[in-house]
């Protein structure tokens, strides 16, 4: 298999949204820092991005916006386009930093697209919320989207999109809600208890694409093994029938116990369970073909470099043993920058990833969310709802 492609460099940094925001670039510098140190990312030669430009840009943005978010440093908050919000601040360099963002994902794209890479990965991207005309969820413009966009007019007919971040992805969604080219499959805690509000399972797509939108609201709580059951009762089927030509996931990893702003309840072993089963997934029914890029994650030094280390490991095909020790270099140097800082031991929290698959019978708190979303999608691909086979 050609060598997979890593997008990194520390100009990604630039995308910093200021002072006490959660969305604070060092978690990827930390998971930049922690792979090198664990030998993950031996030998391999770190792909850089540019800009993506403007055309690139109105893939799937308005010009006005574009041209707001190129003008909000010196003009100030721009509410109407979601700028200067608590959410999404002004920041310099906002437009040049956001550009990044989406080159690098584009850049992930075009190795795949471009038979260098089978497997890439853009741990800066992920920023599944932003809108057409509008800045959303900390998210300023959509690599996602555009990134998809550029596929389709590259050789790819068939894209799947599935997003694990705690958060609904409503932007990707959005984007592609009456394509019948690209299927769009959220797992998420339920709209009703968690930002932004959408994501049921009634939302299927529309305009001759209906069943291309996929949702699947999770409760509260929901851990790994209930996270996996849910996972397995809907996207496979959906996968095989769907044929894509190509696998683009967003790994956001808000979705662990530990994370401040949801209420999720997985483990750094249930991600690493989530990337391996999505490495699965692209070699069965996507020619081995998978993109994948970052996205949430606020727990910045206990999570999200173990959780996205873990996710690099995985594309690489060099994945970590979960009893691997934090390296004594990477430790110090948290324990100088964050004295007070309590670290894991090692790659793994210590849980169990094993479920139970749906269809036994049980009533799991997860299943209600299953029940509706393969009512809601199953008979549009010629799938059984209520037959577990399917």
């Amino acid at each position: 298999m050609r060598a997979p492609a890593v997008v990194w460099d520390s100009s990604l940094l630039g995308y910093d949204l200021g002072g006490e925001h959660p969305f604070n670039p060092v978690r990827l510098e930390l998971t930049i820092r922690l792979a090198t140190e664990l030998g993950v990312l031996d030998g391999v030669e770190l792909l850089v991005p540019g800009p993506a430009g403007e055309d690139e840009l109105r893939r799937v943005h308005l010009g006005e916006y574009i041209e707001a978010v190129r003008q909000a440093p010196m003009t100030g908050a721009d509410f109407a386009h979601g700028l200067g919000t608590e959410d999404n601040p002004v920041f310099t360099g906002m437009h040049e930093a956001s550009a990044l963002v989406v080159g690098s994902t584009l850049l992930a794209a075009r190795k795949i697209a471009e038979g260098e890479a089978t497997r890439a990965v853009n741990i800066a991207g992920g920023l599944h919320h932003a809108m057409p005309g509008k800045a959303s969820g900390f998210c300023v413009y959509n690599d996602c989207s555009v990134a998809i966009s550029w596929l389709l007019d590259h050789g790819f007919d068939r894209v799947a999109y599935v997003d694990t971040d705690v958060h609904h992805g409503d932007g990707v969604q959005t984007a592609f809600y009456d394509d019948p080219r690209v299927l769009t499959v959220s797992l998420h805690q339920h709209p009703f208890t968690l930002w932004p509000g959408t994501g049921y399972s009634a939302e299927i797509g529309k305009g001759g694409a209906e069943g291309m939108a996929v949702n699947v609201p999770l409760p509260p709580g929901t851990r790994d093994g209930g996270w996996l059951r849910a996972f397995e009762a809907v996207v496979p089927s959906l996968l095989e029938q769907f044929r894509p030509q190509i696998l683009v996931t967003q790994c956001g990893v808000d979705s662990h116990e530990e994370d401040p702003l949801a209420d999720l309840s997985l483990s750094v072993d249930g991600h690493r369970a989530i990337y391996r089963r999505l490495r699965e997934l692209s070699e069965a029914h996507a020619g081995g073909r998978w993109l994948a890029v970052g996205g949430g994650g606020y727990q910045l030094i206990r999570v999200v470099p173990r959780s996205w280390t873990h996710l690099l490991a995985t594309v690489l095909g060099r994945d970590v043993d979960p009893a691997t020790a934090l390296p004594p270099n990477w430790v110090a140097s948290i324990s100088r920058a964050a004295p007070r800082a309590e670290l894991p031991a090692g790659m793994s929290d210590g849980r169990e990833t094993t479920f139970v698959p749906w269809g036994d019978g049980a009533d799991e708190p997860v299943d209600i969310a299953i029940r509706d979303t393969r009512r809601a999608i199953f008979p549009l691909h010629g799938l059984d709802p209520d037959d577990p086979r399917d």
